[in-house]
């Protein structure tokens, strides 16, 4: 029987967004929302089949977002089966956002909200992660977002999914930090540049940062800088076509300096011209200049 009009040429897509309050659930859920994706939020967990097949039925939206957080906590200790089911049937994906718990505590002060659990702060946010280690074993994605904004969490989120146009066979971000910040834990590949004549001790150059020129002359002029570009540059062109064959959709490669201002963002601007082509989504982020 052939195709009928409007019939998905491919299964529908679905993520689950959960994790810790606090972390940047809503942001991103908001991000994949913009990337055309049915979204529904704090659904109970039981409900989750009946409004995959009300939505196939009704052709409403390929792709479907569903955020679930602590509020539906008993429903939690039977989340594997359902979970196992919706993998045989879906292209699943589990994002889960957790940041260190301080940052929570600030971020909850900030906003001057109550967590969904309530009562003394600490003890709500150790009972939650306590509650969500089942959603966190199954997770496919596990973002730490204490050194993110949301800017930078929204572009990260984005990044996963945008390369799943037919005309792109893969997402690569590339990302700049300091090591004087934490590395990140949401990256596949982290290489160390604080090896490197350093432009923060350079009076003219320590305002300035890697994206701009007078930087990046001075970090490509040594001779270190030009080995061990060319040796990073061949290392990508090998991985690359080896992650597409695996059918992987995105990978995050992460380049560290002291402080994540100087150096890193300069490899990483000029890592991104030498890869950019047409079959890759690229993403840039440069977590810790303003």
């Amino acid at each position: 029987m052939g195709k009928t009009d409007g019939e998905p040429s491919r299964p529908p897509r679905v993520v689950i967004i959960t994790g810790l309050s606090g972390s940047g659930k809503t942001v991103a859920l908001r991000a994949v929302e913009d990337l055309n994706f049915f979204c529904v939020d704090n659904l109970p967990v039981s409900l989750i089949g009946a409004l995959l097949t009300r939505t196939a039925r009704a052709r409403m939206a390929r792709d479907i977002a569903i955020g679930i957080d602590i509020r539906d906590r008993d429903s939690l200790p039977g989340i594997g089966r359902i979970i196992e089911r919706l993998r045989s049937r879906y292209a699943l994906d589990i994002i889960f956002v957790e940041a260190e718990s301080d940052i929570i505590v600030r971020r909850f002060k900030e906003t001057r909200r109550p967590h969904p659990l309530g009562g003394d702060l600490p003890e709500a946010i150790a009972a939650e992660q306590k509650s969500l280690a089942v959603l966190r074993q199954h997770a496919d994605r596990i973002i730490d977002t204490t050194s993110f904004s949301p800017h930078q969490l929204r572009r990260l989120i984005s990044s996963f999914y945008l390369s799943r146009k037919q005309t792109k066979d893969i997402t690569i971000t590339l990302m700049s930090f300091g090591f004087k910040y934490g590395a990140p834990q949401n990256v596949d590949l982290v290489l160390d540049a604080r090896f490197l004549p350093n432009p923060f001790f350079v009076p003219q150059l320590r305002p300035l940062t890697g994206r701009d020129r007078k930087v990046a002359d001075y970090v490509f002029r040594h001779a270190e800088t030009k080995e061990f570009m060319a040796k990073i540059e061949d290392l990508i062109s090998f991985l690359i076509p080896l992650y597409i064959r695996e059918g992987r959709s995105y990978v995050s490669i992460g380049f560290g300096c002291t402080g994540g201002r100087h150096r890193s963002p300069a490899i990483v601007e000029r890592i991104a011209k030498k890869i950019r082509a047409p079959h890759i989504e690229l993403t840039v982020i440069h977590r810790d200049i303003a």
